[in-house]
């Protein structure tokens, strides 16, 4: 480890040993208030977008690709093909976190989201909006890519944010109910301006998938150009590497900051928690996210469309209950920036990630006997508890660790959480069972 002797003065030092000391006055004495907090804050919260607003986009325009593909249940079956690839990519990448190069892995992943997002617009103009086999697996390849592109994107991100104040990941998944929001709050504008036009789906549809594409290069814009060199953002990297961490050096270079090697005061291999361990530590946090969205994903979204009826609302209904879904996860997301409704207690999380599960007979008797108003009630309340219990085990899990145990451990929840979705769109698949023509 390099030592600085406290008898060089300011005068004496090289350029090289004015940053190391200034690098060790920044980690050993946090500035209660960083510059940059703010911009990392907006930075991530489109970052959040940028994570699901293309695939949000697919779930919203179901309808347009319930007109092209009839026959293939596409709010079922795409997201089927969606999560294995994302679970096998993310379980990959957790198990090899610490040797993966953080920068290069998230810029990958939006990178990848912005070509498939755009083949999306391609595929829909070569086949000129037709359906058939063909059509629809090509549909689906360019679904799995967005799988591998999300499990890329998020895991990286949580474990870079892990490492960060919490504020920063709570916009972070601010920003993914936001996805959401945005692109069931387009939908219903375009369908209703396109309602009366020829095509009008597939108009509304193709508007969609440009803007994503444009929010997806400028992630990849602000990722690799403005969050590196925000001064919050750096400190908190350089604070990871002087314990051991090595995901962040790239990052670090980028923001001109070099040698971080050097500068490491922390014997990571002998002192870091295995993976195994930070599991057996964390293993309610992790099942708790896996209950959340094995619950939240066998309903959302392929029961709106496909269970819950003919209303008056038409070809509308189901469009109006994701937006109110969105709405309310958006909302839960932003409850524990209120102090007394950050739920910390672990075994509290517990009990009200259990009693989530009284909304499946619930759901089921609403859609069998119940009016627009209850099922509404219903899926305001499974997006507000989705998204407020995500943020409070997201945002409390990490502290106590060190920066490559909370790398680490945020990519084993994103495991968890990929599984658990994985789970519960092929849990959805029952609510067909005794269904006329459900195949």
């Amino acid at each position: 480890m390099l030592k600085i002797s406290k008898s060089l003065t300011l005068q004496s030092l090289t350029c090289t040993e004015f940053q190391i000391l200034n690098y060790y006055k920044m980690v050993d004495h946090a500035p209660e208030k960083l510059q940059g907090k703010y911009q990392a804050m907006v930075v991530c919260l489109i970052l959040g977008i940028g994570g699901l607003v293309s695939w949000n986009s697919m779930l919203t325009i179901a309808d347009y690709y319930y007109q092209v593909f009839p026959a293939y249940h596409p709010s079922r079956v795409l997201p089927l093909i969606y999560q294995p690839f994302a679970v096998a990519t993310i379980a990959i990448l957790a198990y090899h976190e610490s040797k993966i190069n953080t920068r290069k892995r998230i810029l990958i992943g939006y990178s990848l989201f912005t070509i498939s997002t755009f083949l999306l617009i391609v595929l829909d103009f070569t086949t000129k909006g037709h359906g058939g086999l063909g059509p629809y697996i090509g549909l689906c390849t360019i679904v799995a890519s967005f799988g591998i592109a999300d499990a890329t994107v998020k895991g990286g991100l949580i474990g870079d944010l892990s490492l960060m104040c919490p504020e920063i990941m709570q916009s972070l998944m601010a920003g993914s109910a936001l996805a959401g929001g945005l692109t069931t709050a387009l939908r219903l504008i375009t369908k209703a301006v396109f309602e009366k036009s020829n095509d009008s789906l597939r108009k509304g549809a193709m508007i969609f998938l440009a803007i994503s594409t444009f929010i997806e290069l400028l992630c990849v814009i602000l990722y690799a150009y403005i969050f590196p060199k925000l001064p919050i953002v750096k400190y908190y990297r350089s604070k990871a590497a002087s314990e051991g961490s090595k995901t962040v050096a790239a990052d670090l270079a980028a923001a001109g900051i070099q040698n971080q090697a050097d500068l490491t005061n922390y014997d990571s291999k002998n002192q870091r928690l295995s993976k195994k361990e930070l599991l057996l530590q964390n293993i309610d946090h992790a099942v708790n996210l896996f209950l959340i969205y094995a619950l939240t994903l066998s309903i959302f979204p392929g029961f709106l469309y496909e269970n819950t009826g003919q209303h008056g609302l038409g070809t509308w209904y189901a469009l109006i209950l994701v937006a109110v879904y969105n709405f309310w996860d958006l909302v839960g997301r932003y409850l524990p920036l209120v102090k007394w409704l950050n739920v910390e207690n672990r075994k509290a999380l517990t009990i009200v990630v259990l009693s989530r599960y009284l909304l499946v007979p619930a759901f089921y008797f609403t859609a069998k006997y119940g009016d627009k108003g209850w099922m509404i009630m219903l899926i305001s309340v499974l997006g507000l508890t989705t998204g407020h219990l995500t943020v409070c085990i997201i945002t409390i899990a990490p502290k106590g660790y060190m920066g490559p145990e909370k790398n680490a451990l945020g990519n084993l929840l994103v495991t968890f959480i990929l599984g658990g979705a994985l789970t519960g769109i092929s849990l959805g698949w029952l609510w067909l069972v005794g269904k006329k023509n459900a195949l």
